[in-house]
């Protein structure tokens, strides 16, 4: 019996090219398996320290969906910089606008650890597309059924 617990070092990773599509899937849910994802806590050999996880690509980010009321209720705050510059927007007019896939990547960010030089790498590798391509092809990426892996991952209109 061992009685070490392994730890990867940087070199030994071995990271892989996933895709994920994300048409119909909750918000939620989807993000929270693509943090896992990104963190490397799928692997056997995980280490907290180390960036072990995958490069994550994700199609047809625009038609992502929200639970319940949340595509109206759901509030995005920002500060300009500027003295009473808050300023909000909903869900709704985000995924409407000019940038869906933000809605995404900010759930992504803030599932991953806060203030952290390795969480920052780790969303770097993070690769979101509101249309159905992506220039990765190169890469040989896996295509993950993130629909199929459980029923309540995707919300029908």
């Amino acid at each position: 019996m061992m009685k070490t617990t392994a730890s990867l070092k940087p070199a030994e990773v071995e990271k892989k090219w996933i895709v994920i599509d994300a048409q119909d899937a909750v918000v939620g849910r989807l993000a929270s398996f693509i943090a896992n994802r990104l963190r490397g806590k799928h692997r056997p050999d995980y280490t907290p320290h180390v960036d072990c996880g995958d490069f994550v690509v994700v199609v047809n980010a625009d038609k992502v969906r929200f639970t319940g009321r949340k595509l109206q209720n759901k509030i995005y705050y920002w500060h300009t910089g500027h003295p009473g510059g808050v300023k909000e927007r909903t869900a709704d007019k985000i995924l409407g606008g000019r940038f869906p896939e933000r809605v995404l990547e900010k759930a992504v960010e803030r599932m991953l650890p806060k203030e952290s030089p390795l969480a920052r790498k780790q969303l770097t590798h993070l690769r979101i597309y509101a249309a159905g391509e992506h220039p990765h092809a190169a890469q040989n990426p896996e295509t993950i059924a993130f629909a199929e892996l459980n029923a309540k991952n995707v919300r029908s209109a």
